[in-house]
């Protein structure tokens, strides 16, 4: 896009993190912001940060996975910001298990978040970006988006899903002066393990413990999704684990997987170990 001044942008996944950060972003580039999430209290506080800002903001309470209430988001942009140029679909949840032992529910959840939160937004806010004589279009994958792991099977399929359609829209909206760009980001220390399902809350604590230590800050990807609107590029990826992951899948497809599957099977392995050395003895309990 040539400028940012004075356009509406909408931003899901507002109340904390990545969202939080590029609503941020968007208002000190004098942006007027539409900002919805499921959480309204973290929303209300990423209101409260914007205040100083001079900008039009509407805060709105939304479940992207949610048609219906997408539809009626979109309306409400209309109404009280009467356009819409630039649309970021942020939000996002997290569950990691095995995929024969996590529950239907959890998959559900993330591909109702992950992947229909981006199709209900595209769908929702086209009408309305395809009035404007430029606009843009930013949806956020995942590293996890450029390959399988072990462990993380739904929230993998769900990142490479919004990878794929944003390819396809690149293309398609092309002619409608309409960008469309991809984000992957490696680690960052946002909210999602904490809100997400994890397979217990050891996992839990393992997990966030590595993102507080090696993740980036939010505002990293806030201000790459702003020059990537800028420049009206396809693809962003943010720190180095990202760079390397898709550039090892694009070398060994198939052996970075064979890699992967000996690291998880010593894991497995050292898993039965410990548990076998922890387990009560029979004949003493008997």
């Amino acid at each position: 896009m040539k400028r940012l001044e004075g356009r509406v942008a909408v931003v899901t996944g507002a109340a904390s993190g990545i969202g939080r950060s590029t609503a941020l972003r968007l208002a000190e580039r004098g942006c007027a912001l539409a900002l919805a999430d499921i959480d309204a209290d973290g929303l209300a506080a990423t209101g409260e940060l914007l205040a100083s800002h001079p900008v039009r903001l509407s805060l709105h309470p939304v479940d992207v996975s949610s048609k219906d209430a997408m539809k009626a988001f979109a309306d409400r942009v209309e109404a009280l910001h009467g356009a819409a140029h630039i649309l970021v679909n942020n939000a996002g949840v997290a569950a990691s298990g095995r995929f024969d032992t996590q529950s239907l529910e959890d998959l559900e959840w993330m591909v109702g978040v992950n992947y229909w939160g981006v199709v209900h937004g595209c769908r929702a806010f086209l009408p309305l970006l395809k009035r404007q004589e430029e606009a843009h279009i930013v949806n956020l994958s995942s590293m996890f988006g450029f390959l399988g792991l072990p462990g993380q099977s739904g929230y993998c399929a769900t990142k490479a899903a919004v990878r794929a359609l944003s390819e396809s829209l690149w293309v398609e909206l092309r002619p409608e002066r309409i960008g469309v760009t991809s984000v992957h980001p490696g680690a960052i220390r946002t909210r999602i393990v904490q809100a997400g399902r994890m397979e217990s809350e050891e996992t839990r604590a393992e997990v966030q413990a590595f993102f507080d230590r090696v993740g980036s800050p939010p505002d990293r990807v806030a201000r790459a999704i702003v020059r990537a609107i800028e420049r009206n590029r396809l693809r962003v990826r943010v720190r180095p684990e990202s760079f390397a992951t898709e550039w090892a899948k694009r070398l060994a497809p198939v052996a970075i997987h064979r890699g992967i599957a000996w690291r998880w099977s010593r894991l497995v392995a050292a898993d039965a170990t410990l548990a076998s050395k922890t387990a009560p003895d029979e004949e003493c309990a008997s």
